[in-house]
């Protein structure tokens, strides 16, 4: 059951602050609507165990049938959290309508049409294959509509369990995957959005995570951990958490090459301080070593129920992972804390948006996000009427078919000898006339 009502939905209408409109855009098998189940499952709309396997989005049945996102499909969540003013701070309302988009070259027009009615785009890219094509046709698009991009790593979990690569390597990777993105980025950014729109781990646009076992952070939830243990300032910390920064665990002290006081090697503290419990944790879980599974839970003040203690392998890593590292969290922390409210982006979106004159009273109430303004409406997409009602193209196709097989039975010989009769002396009437 979801855990909100439409009362509590038209009440938050009235508040744009505490809204964000946003598209899920990627290359094609890259995750999107798997990722979209975890936000959906927060929501209260599926199931937590479920998230990752229902593709709730993906309401077609040719959708279903070829595992692919053929148009986009829109849905309206809402939240009550703590997140702007963390532990202990008053709960607000969020409300987030998300579109997810289709991934593959010839839906590009699905996407376009996403994302003009959006104000800011999760951009999700394959851990493994890294920025695709389509990728960057889909963030050239987003940038182009004024629309600010925050990004996510997917499928880590590929690179812990099939590739089993170290912390080293999947930092190296990830390095890599946010450069990429960020060439993109520079190229088409536009300059009157207010600021730049290039991706940063250490400003909370990047988080990293998997899909489909429905987990996921940012540098935040952990610099939040280490900050307070360490007694080092927030933002210094989340610095800290990426690059090339070391900690000498026996000088007790940070560095900024990777050699000790002693002359050992260190790991830097992204690796350190973040995949190596991750990475660890999972191994065990996948060696069914449930002492120290077990151990590393008690630490990490994580409680497994009965029957979630008896699940093996990919059940249990998925329900750990979860619960430690919940992927909508995290999800929600970058989509309320960095994407923009309609306030804020209808500032530098309006003139794109609008062609009349932008100071005449419809500008000035789009551009102002202005409740009392004159009645808009804005058409993002036009769609031709289907030529059978309810029918798709390829019933009509199969339809037609049987149609043309009735036909071709009705003058069968074989299967029809009055017709066969009939149509011989036709023949033979018009051959002798």
């Amino acid at each position: 059951m979801p855990n909100f009502t439409v009362d509590q939905i038209r009440e938050i209408m009235f508040n744009p602050h505490s809204i964000r409109n946003m598209s899920v855009i990627a290359h094609v098998d890259h995750g999107k609507s798997t990722l979209t189940d975890s936000l959906i499952a927060k929501a209260g709309i599926i199931s937590q165990a479920n998230a990752g396997d229902a593709r709730f989005t993906d309401t077609r049945e040719d959708e279903k049938e070829r595992g692919i996102t053929i148009k986009s499909t829109g849905v309206t969540l809402y939240y009550e959290s703590n997140i702007e003013g963390g532990a202990g701070a008053e709960v607000k309302p969020y409300l987030i309508n998300l579109i997810d988009s289709p991934g593959h070259v010839d839906f590009s027009s699905e996407v376009t049409a996403a994302l003009r009615v959006t104000d800011g785009a999760l951009v999700v890219v394959d851990y493994v294959e890294g920025v695709c094509v389509q990728t960057e046709t889909v963030l050239r698009q987003a940038l182009g509509e004024k629309i600010k991009p925050v990004l996510f790593v997917n499928k880590i979990d590929r690179g812990i369990l099939e590739l089993q690569v170290d912390g080293e390597t999947m930092y190296q990777n990830f390095q890599r995957v946010i450069e990429n993105a960020n060439v993109i980025i520079a190229t088409y950014e536009a300059d009157d959005m207010g600021e730049g729109q290039q991706v940063d781990p250490t400003r909370g646009l990047v988080a990293f995570g998997s899909a489909l076992f429905g987990w996921a952070f940012t540098l935040t939830r952990f610099a939040r951990i280490y900050a307070e243990k360490f007694k080092v300032p927030f933002e210094k910390m989340m610095e800290k958490l990426w690059g090339d920064n070391f900690f000498d665990q026996k000088a007790k002290k940070w560095k900024t090459d990777e050699m000790s006081d002693e002359g050992t090697p260190l790991k830097r503290c992204f690796v350190q301080f973040i995949m190596e419990p991750v990475i660890r944790l999972a191994k065990n879980i996948m060696d069914n070593n449930k002492e120290a599974v077990f151990k590393m839970l008690n630490t990490l003040e994580i409680v497994l129920k009965k029957e979630e203690q008896e699940k093996q392998g990919k059940d249990l890593f998925k329900c750990v992972f979860q619960k430690w590292i919940n992927a909508a969290e995290a999800l929600l922390e970058m989509i309320v804390m960095k994407l923009p409210s309609p306030v804020k982006a209808q500032a530098y979106r309006a003139a794109y948006l609008y062609e009349g004159p932008i100071d005449d009273p419809c500008g000035q109430g789009i551009k102002n996000c202005d409740q009392k303004g004159p009645l808009m409406v804005f058409i993002s997409k036009m769609c031709q009427p289907m030529t059978r009602e309810d029918s798709t193209p390829s019933e009509e196709y199969s339809q037609e078919s049987s149609q043309l097989d009735k036909r071709s039975e009705l003058w069968d010989p074989t299967t029809n000898p009055a017709a066969s009769k009939t149509s011989t002396s036709r023949t033979s009437k018009e051959l002798s006339s």
